[in-house]
């Protein structure tokens, strides 16, 4: 059961579902072209929202007329054994990052983009306390999908 839910402003929901269910091992439980997908991740529920007019949801433009964008920095990290292998994996597939591997005090970390310019954040903890499950048990929680 999802406890935890972030939306992401996406150009396309379809091509951002693929990928997400393609590459990082999420699970889509609703799909509504043109304007609206969901999907889960063990905690995580994402939902994507394309940007639209007032009062249409998730991507509705505010009184002002701003109207949301894809992109910026903010971001969900996803837990991953090996990081450099998997960017490896997702180069090969032609998944753009933003940079190569950044070495962290808690854990090492890349940053690939979605179809739509939105930042994920992979993970691979170094130390017990970034782990996101058992602290110090040297593994990630076994029923999320590995990435």
């Amino acid at each position: 059961m999802a406890t935890v839910q972030v939306r992401y402003i996406v150009n396309d929901v379809v091509a951002a579902s693929d990928f997400y269910t393609q590459h990082l091992g999420f699970e889509e439980v609703m799909r509504q072209p043109p304007g609206f997908a969901m999907l889960v991740r063990g905690d995580l529920r994402l939902v994507f929202s394309v940007p639209s007019g007032p009062n249409t949801g998730g991507g509705s433009e505010l009184p002002d007329g701003t109207r949301p964008e894809p992109g910026g920095w903010n971001r969900f990290a996803v837990l991953v054994d090996d990081v450099a292998a998997t960017v490896e994996t997702l180069r090969k597939a032609g998944v753009r990052l933003r940079g190569d591997v950044i070495r962290g005090r808690g854990g090492n970390q890349a940053i690939v983009e979605d179809p739509s310019g939105n930042p994920i954040e992979l993970f691979e903890p170094i130390t017990p306390e970034a782990r996101l499950d058992e602290p110090g048990s040297g593994r990630t929680n076994p029923s999320l999908p590995r990435v």
